[in-house]
């Protein structure tokens, strides 16, 4: 749609109503699926997104706590593939369709998008309530779905391509007679799509009421002004960057098929006046195993969350933000990849794609970003048949850990990654209730964070006793390129699983899938840190010795590190400190080996 200038059309007041009242919306949605969802994947990692789109699939909201991967519109995207299937009128009033089509979102299996249509009183189709939920299995050659082994798409799961779920106000009973045959957790995953489909229903209620209260007209013409308002305010953004093409590169470790496949990640990016260019066409061709992605869910959300992260971090999503954004990627690329690619661990590779694009603008626009992140999606399972109940019990975790330092500031954390946003750990207690699991510490993990004038944000240390007879699944990365400083800073730590059995030397596992682990065996999880900004050498003194103290630095990495003498007592050494400043004219950056 052009910009146009409408706000001669409908008074400002009534404009920033309606604005908050399509955020609140979903909004409303998000928490009342975390009060009824039975998945903690659900209710505590908040792994869905909640939006509205118009009749044409563009995004108007979406809730503000949605994970940023959905940002890229797979609401909208979803919506547009259903008219594919059913066309512009197939879809009616009381229809709630589902759709989990890897050929138009992109995405892996277990993303399926559920939405319903929205009328106005007279009729008129006005948009839809789309809702996107990660189903916690549904099918395929590994429980949760997902496998770093898998080379096709078909061995991932069950594939619902745009169908009704409910029509005309009715069940289909097929449809959901399919998905239960399809699922190891059938129970669990019917209690997620009923909050799923509740949140449908609430939304249809919600937005019907608005557009009473306002009228269709009216609130399509406050969409127009919100979206031309968010896309003035990003081109203004990046009209503040100087013009020029700039690039950066990374490595993925890994396809999970061939240990030895390094996947690179060369990134340019342009300015041009008040539009940005994010090129993917030097990076890696499709890979064998499931780090790939379609290009909306791959190329274009990477590109997305990037470009939100550097111009307007604080604004709400919706279609107009992203105008300035072009997004190029060829197909056959890991981040375009051919509709029967395996794409199981999609997002893994994407918070480093994301992090490669920061890096590349860092030279010009230092103060919006950061060193590198924990940018490692850190994967880990530990599943197998309760020893009471026999059904499959599944310890799903994903590392949080440190985010990369900027100026003067320490980096923050533990958190997931860019891509995940904000997102919630599953809590313990609940590991603990319903698998035979341990956890037996918990703990910040001492030298994690990179060193540097403001220290990256520190990982963690998480370790897991195991109690019955089961199998252990691990996807970390970020070894072959560990989250890097900014400005002399040092690189932050990177992240593995540790297996200790008794009588054996410690295991190092990356990625692996169906290692057995049995009872009193410990699995010990560590999370990468951030990347430092500026010298070491140049932080406060006092703040090193206080850290040590507190377990954060190692005594020995404050003097390598930091040029940090400590007493006997751990107290500063103020005369061994001058010394160690002195001797080093230049900050150290090779740090050992802190995985």
């Amino acid at each position: 749609m052009a910009e146009q200038n409408a706000s001669s059309e409908i008074d400002p007041i009534s404009v920033e109503i309606i604005r908050h009242a399509l955020i609140a919306i979903p909004d409303q949605i998000d928490v009342n699926i975390t009060r009824t969802a039975y998945s903690p994947l659900i209710y505590e990692y908040k792994d869905y997104a909640v939006g509205i789109v118009d009749a044409e699939g563009r995004l108007i909201s979406q809730c503000r706590g949605a994970i940023p991967l959905f940002t890229t519109n797979s609401l909208g995207t979803a919506v547009l593939d259903g008219y594919e299937i059913y066309g512009r009128d197939g879809i009616r009033a009381g229809d709630v369709v589902v759709t989990n089509h890897v050929g138009s979102q992109g995405q892996h299996l277990n993303n399926v998008v559920m939405y319903t249509p929205v009328h106005e009183s007279s009729g008129t189709l006005f948009g839809y309530i789309a809702i996107v939920v990660h189903w916690v299995d549904i099918g395929g050659s590994a429980p949760g779905s997902i496998s770093n082994r898998t080379t096709e798409i078909y061995q991932e799961g069950l594939h619902l391509r745009s169908v009704k779920l409910i029509e005309a106000g009715e069940r289909v009973e097929e449809i959901f007679r399919i998905i239960e045959h399809n699922s190891r957790m059938p129970e669990m995953l019917f209690g997620d799509i009923a909050a799923q489909l509740a949140g449908c229903q609430m939304g249809h209620t919600l937005l019907g009421e608005l557009l009473a209260r306002y009228g269709a007209d009216t609130v399509s013409r406050a969409v127009d002004i919100i979206w031309d308002r968010s896309a003035a305010a990003a081109r203004a953004a990046v009209g503040q960057l100087p013009d020029g093409t700039y690039s950066a590169g990374a490595v993925i470790d890994g396809d999970g098929i061939d240990p030895a496949r390094k996947i690179k990640v060369d990134v340019s990016v342009e300015i041009a006046g008040e539009e940005m260019v994010v090129d993917f066409s030097a990076i890696e061709e499709q890979v064998a195993g499931p780090f790939n992605s379609g290009f909306k869910g791959g190329a274009e959300t990477a590109a997305r969350i990037a470009f939100k992260y550097l111009t307007l971090p604080g604004e709400p999503a919706n279609e107009g933000a992203f105008r300035p954004l072009t997004v190029i990627c060829p197909e056959g690329r890991f981040l375009n990849a051919r509709a029967d690619a395996p794409v199981g661990l999609y997002s893994a590779p994407l918070a480093t794609v994301i992090d490669t694009i920061v890096k590349a603008l860092a030279p010009i626009c230092e103060d919006r970003t950061s060193a590198g992140h924990n940018s490692d999606f850190s994967l880990f399972r530990i599943y197998g048949p309760h020893p009471d109940t026999g059904a499959l019990f599944n310890v799903f975790g994903s590392g949080f850990g440190g985010w990369g330092a900027l100026d003067g500031v320490d980096g923050p954390g533990p958190f997931k990654t860019m891509a995940h946003g904000d997102v919630w750990e599953v809590p313990i207690e609940l590991h603990e209730k319903f698998c035979p699991v341990r956890v037996e510490s918990y703990a910040f993990r001492t030298d994690s964070g990179g060193a540097g004038k403001a220290r990256g944000g520190m990982g963690l240390t998480k370790r897991y006793r195991v109690l019955a007879p089961a199998k252990c699944y691990a996807s970390f990365d970020r070894r072959t390129s560990p989250p890097w400083g900014v400005a002399g800073g040092g690189e932050g730590g990177t992240g593995k699983v540790v297996l200790y059995r008794e009588g054996e030397p410690p295991v190092d596992l990356y990625k692996e899938w169906d290692v057995p682990v049995g009872p009193g065996d410990i699995l010990e999880v560590r999370t990468g840190g951030g990347g430092g900004f500026g010298p070491g050498f140049e932080r406060d003194a006092q703040l090193v010795a206080l850290e040590v103290r507190r377990g954060f630095v190692s005594p020995e990495a404050a003097g390598r590190d930091y040029g940090v003498a400590l007493l006997d007592d751990g107290q500063l050494d103020e005369d061994g400190t001058r010394r160690l400043r002195r001797a080093k004219q230049a900050p150290n950056n090779n740090q050992e080996d802190k995985s």
